[in-house]
């Protein structure tokens, strides 16, 4: 069936501010389903309040509209259309998570669409009803066969204690239409289950839950199919969670293609796979199943289906190479699988299901540190922050990989000296699983606990686990050696599994260099596979690469074939965190664009699969690789490009600028002198003092006697923080020597050798910040935002608004020609921030960052300029003057921080020097009587703590 052609015009809805649970694999799936639609020729309408994504950008839509996600804004945009002759025809609610569906639900319900005469494509309203009402969903599973746990859903307390008298302890809570396991958990005893229900009847928005039979320590498994109108269906990944029944999925490591699950087991999967699909209706578009496994007896439950793109079919789309967003969006208006290409091979059908010849190794990323006081266990319900995805030819290689690109301070799995050496400890952490299960899987083999051991307390499948185990026995091998006398065959065996060579030094007791010109010198080295879709069997137009050692020096298969064009290379951001999100993957985007205009040829290196920069049709060529030294160095040295961008990852990206340095590879934009004395306050401050631009008293310190000294004359209250960190980690206000103290030895615990940095703290001062783009001599101010909580709330936590709205002349006048004279004598090419505080009409200079900062896309968005884009051209030899900067400036815009704080229930909801929002919303409002300001600024000082 061809294209629909009632569909003119189609409004598709995000996912809103990125919460732990929903983060940028919407982005990723909306920005994909809007430019596959636009090539249709139909126009393409987007609503999400989201300011830090690409997806809002105006390249991907014809209309983007920062509004709140809720029907009212809905009724605005569709009226606004019917007024402007363009009336939107139909709506897309699959790209957008949890959020797009409730929202879409929302207004079926009150008769939106219906009113203005709008379709629902892509899902069928029933079957979200049927997936998401948990008593629906048993009743049509039983009615198709298909194995369900034992339960029934609970509307009233009464209710829930009725079921689990039915059905016995141990159980499991889980609340209907909520997102990420939110509300969800396991009760073991009867003196649990009280508040656990509460909590679930709470967390439902319809106050409704299922309470089942525990299914704890099976395996599970998750499909991801396709179906278009004439039901042809495909299955397009299967991914196996490494982690047993027990960890929420998102939190779970995750592997594909499934590695123990045995061919008959997959048919009957996929069998019952796609009976559940066709029963629970008839739509064309995308779906994700969950099964759980008895790893005893083979028997198989449904868990749930979820009717459309997920967290899940990110990973699938970066793991296969097949794009399942931009595909379903196509079924979406109307086309079926034998009527569209595969945009990888260009040339064959995408009706077929994927082969992978490598393995794929999901990490997630969490940030509990953050969260001082919280539960650390992982549960039904979703802690992580992000995830690293690691491809190799090999479980093992995949998996080091993956645990390279997660930026802990870890070398990868283990053989980095930071192994737990107490058994207890041990043991304890392998039966209650937090962030650290796997490292600590690892380092039981070390320390000699039992397989047997191991996998009663872990139930994690013994395939797993014999590759962690046969890793162990590889590296004690390698000890009995010195570096001189290391084998060959042992060195490739172990850079097969995925082994850094900072790694195989801390074995060898040796410097990493000398391990890699040794490695170099014996021809090991790395090559670049593609990722295809079809294992090599067609030819792959899409130029996705990842990298592995070949067995043969004589016929390495290097895949990646070096082009004579000039090129760039942009850095991306590795992982979600606290502190480094989205935001960074916007600029890097639109630096590949930029570098593309400039007519370089442009390779992105990231390893983040929820993000559109590791797209495979954003940059020319694209390694899906960690963003660690000897990755990059080896794609650099490989690819012999003009330059490095590093200004647009974020802190990942710039804690190598020294190192391309010391290499003599370039770094385009600002030099890494210039990055360094940013980051060194002492010569910071002198550069100030040289300038004649105030700042606060400050002084360095590398021990606790030392800051007590220095603190009787800097005066408290002190803001102390370690040097080089990101999103404020480990900064604190402290007014006392006794905390002053406490907290330089919790640093010097934390990150031993750290320059400490103590600040005498401006009390009720008002801070702004200030992003500018300097070409070495020019600089051009793109905004001026000042936060409306006092200064001592790290400024991600702070709502700002865009532009200053009560700073006096003289105060702007100060911030624009100080943010000049620091860029200039800074010699910044590219973007810089920087952060002042404000007392008594005195402007002072907190910190300046020469690098695309988290408000960057924000500015972009209020005042509809490309501004990243502007800055590359300029990182590459553009003038400030070259470009015709007209923003367009009514009103206000208001960043909105968003938290996560209902996962963790029992943590303080303080806010102060340490960042701890996951996301941020855009609002824009006319003037300063606006409702929503006036009660945002009479809030002002309601969450500040130290």
């Amino acid at each position: 069936m061809p294209k629909n052609s009632s569909i003119k015009s189609v409004l598709i809805i995000g996912s809103g501010p990125i919460v732990i649970g929903q983060a940028c694999e919407f982005d990723y799936s909306g920005s994909q389903a809007a430019r596959s639609i636009r090539q249709e020729g139909i126009e393409v309408a987007l609503i999400n309040s989201n300011p830090a994504t690409i997806m809002t950008d105006p390249m991907n839509a014809d209309f983007v509209y920062l509004k709140p996600l809720e029907k009212k804004s809905i009724k605005e945009i569709l009226a606004k259309h019917q007024e402007m002759g363009r009336p939107i025809t139909h709506v897309l609610p699959t790209m957008g998570g949890q959020t797009a569906l409730n929202l879409a639900i929302d207004c079926e319900n009150a008769g939106v669409w219906k009113k203005y005469g709008v379709e629902i494509i892509g899902v069928d309203i029933k079957a979200i009803e049927t997936t998401e009402d948990r008593e629906l969903f048993r009743t049509k599973m039983i009615e198709i066969g298909v194995g369900v746990c034992k339960g029934r859903t609970a509307k009233s307390f009464l209710e829930g204690k009725e079921i689990a008298q039915e059905i016995g302890f141990p159980l499991v809570i889980r609340p209907s239409y909520t997102l990420g396991g939110t509300g969800g958990g396991f009760v073991n005893t009867p003196e649990e289950f009280d508040a656990a229900l509460n909590n679930g009847l709470h967390a439902s928005p319809v106050h409704e839950v299922l309470v089942e039979q525990s299914i704890m320590g099976w395996k599970e498994y998750e499909l991801e199919l396709l179906r278009d109108h004439n039901q042809n269906i495909v299955i397009i990944c299967t991914i196996e969670n490494f982690d047993p029944m027990g960890v929420h999925t998102g939190d779970s490591i995750t592997v594909a293609p499934a590695m123990t699950l045995p061919d008959t087991v997959y048919q009957k999967m996929r069998d019952m796979a796609i009976k559940m699909m066709n029963a629970i209706g008839q739509f064309a578009g995308g779906c994700n199943v969950q099964f759980s496994l008895n790893p005893d007896t083979d028997e198989i439950i449904a868990i749930e289906i979820n009717p459309r793109v997920s967290r899940s079919s990110a990973l699938a789309s970066k793991a296969t190479g097949y794009p399942i967003a931009k595909i379903a969006a196509k079924m979406a208006i109307g086309y079926n699988l034998d009527e569209l290409i595969n945009p990888i091979t260009g040339s064959t059908s995408a009706f077929f299901e994927p082969a992978i010849d490598y393995v794929i190794v999901k990490v997630p990323r969490w940030n509990f540190d953050k969260f001082p006081g919280c539960d650390r266990r992982l549960g039904l319900q979703m802690k992580s922050v992000g995830e690293t995805m690691g491809i190799g030819r090999n479980f093992q290689e995949a998996l080091q990989k993956a645990c390279q690109s997660l930026e802990i301070k870890r070398n990868g799995l283990g053989a980095d000296g930071r192994e737990e050496r107490d058994q207890e400890k041990l043991k304890y952490s392998l039966a209650n699983p937090s962030w650290d299960r796997l490292f600590h899987v690892y380092d039981a083999f070390k320390a000699g606990l039992s397989f047997k051991t191991i996998q009663n307390l872990t139930k994690i499948d013994k395939w797993f686990l014999h590759q962690i185990e046969e890793m162990i026995q590889l590296e004690h091998k390698i000890e009995t050696f010195r570096l001189d006398s290391l084998p060959k065959d042992l060195l490739v065996s172990a850079k097969q599994k995925g082994y850094a060579d900072r790694q195989l030094a801390h074995l060898l007791r040796c410097k990493e260099s000398e391990v890699t010109s040794k490695r170099k010198g014996m021809g090991i080295n790395r090559v670049f596979k593609c990722v295809d879709t079809c294992s090599a069997e067609f030819e792959a137009k899409t130029p996705y690469f990842y990298s592995t050692f070949s067995a043969s020096e004589e016929n390495p298969d290097n895949e990646s074939i070096v082009t004579d064009k000039k090129k760039i290379v942009v850095l991306g951001s590795g992982p979600n965190r606290i502190g480094q999100g989205i935001e960074f993957d916007y600029s890097c985007v639109h630096g590949v664009l930029a570098a593309k205009e400039m007519g370089y040829e442009t390779i992105m290196i990231n390893c983040n699969p929820e993000t559109v920069s590791t797209d495979p049709d954003i940059a020319d060529k694209l390694y899906f690789e960690p963003v660690f030294w000897e990755n990059v160095f080896d794609i650099i040295e490989h690819e012999k490009p003009e330059g490095v961008i590093v200004q647009l990852g974020g802190q990942t990206a710039l804690k190598m600028a020294e190192k391309f340095t010391k290499y003599g590879i370039k770094i385009i934009g600002t030099s890494y002198e210039a990055l360094d004395l940013a980051e060194d306050r002492g010569r910071f401050s002198e550069k100030l003092r040289e300038l004649d631009i105030p700042y606060p008293p400050f002084d360095t310190v590398r021990t606790a006697d030392r800051a007590v000294e220095v603190s009787k004359s800097l005066g408290f209250p002190l803001l102390v923080r370690p040097s080089y960190v990101l999103g404020g980690q480990s900064m604190k206000i402290v007014i006392n020597e006794t905390e002053l103290e406490q907290h330089v030895v919790k640093i010097l615990n934390d990150i031993p050798d750290n320059n400490i940095l103590l600040d005498h703290f401006l009390e009720n001062a008002i801070e702004a910040e200030a992003d500018a783009i300097c070409d070495g001599t020019d600089a051009y101010i793109i905004g001026i935002m000042e936060h409306i909580e006092p200064a001592g709330i790290h400024s991600g936590d702070s709502y700002a608004v865009l532009p200053a709205f009560d700073l006096s002349e003289n105060v702007i006048k100060q911030i624009e020609e100080y943010t000049k004279r620091i860029a200039i004598a800074l010699d910044t090419k590219g973007l810089i921030n920087i952060q002042f505080a404000i007392k008594d009409e005195k402007v002072y200079v907190i910190e300046a960052n020469p690098r695309a900062s988290r408000t960057v896309p924000f500015i972009c968005k209020a005042y509809q300029e490309p501004y990243v884009n502007y800055a590359t051209k300029v990182m590459l030899g553009a003038k400030v003057k070259d470009f015709n900067f007209k923003p367009v400036k009514e009103g206000y815009a208001i960043k909105i921080p968003v938290f996560s704080f209902n996962k963790f229930p029992n943590v303080n909801k303080e806010l102060g020097p340490e960042m701890k929002s996951t996301g941020e919303g855009i609002y824009f409002i006319e003037d300063l009587t606006d409702d929503f300001f006036l009660q945002v600024y009479s809030e002002r000082n309601m969450y500040m703590s130290r």
